[in-house]
């Protein structure tokens, strides 16, 4: 079983460490500026910081559950693949935020679309599973008949 998710696994901790270094991009922020927790105002290049670690952290486990999805009932490989070109997206993402909120704008819509993407190749494989498991209609053979 563990060589059917490996792939999964290791894109979930390299996941997990981009999102540590998002978190400390901001504790680095706020003794730069002076800014003691719980206040999260101050000079816009902190803001830009604080909301960029928010904004990746609130999507993080809508990642995780794709990714595994997608990599679970459709294909190890390309879902693995698609988490390392998110996880890329969001540290553009993130470094084009931290520089200014204008450079965020094309990484953001880029990593959401690979969102989709992951959700539509879960939401296939799932309903490939339901049809092959339940129904008894394998599609991909009817594909290549």
């Amino acid at each position: 079983m563990l060589d059917q998710i490996h792939w999964l696994a290791a894109v979930t901790v390299l996941g997990v460490l981009e999102q540590a270094y998002f978190f400390l991009q901001v504790i680095y922020a706020r003794r730069l500026f002076g800014i003691s927790p719980p206040k999260i105002s101050g000079p816009p290049e902190f803001e830009r910081i604080f909301r960029a670690q928010v904004n990746s952290s609130e999507y993080f486990p809508i990642f995780l559950a794709l990714l595994w999805q997608a990599g679970l009932f459709f294909h190890q490989g390309l879902a693995a693949a698609l988490g390392l070109l998110y996880l890329y997206a969001r540290y553009c993402y993130f470094m084009g935020y931290k520089a200014s909120s204008s450079e965020r704008l094309t990484p953001i819509y880029f990593s959401a679309g690979v969102l989709w993407i992951l959700t539509a190749v879960s939401a296939l494989g799932i309903l490939h599973f339901f049809l092959s498991h339940y129904v008894g209609l394998n599609i991909l053979q009817l594909l290549t008949a």
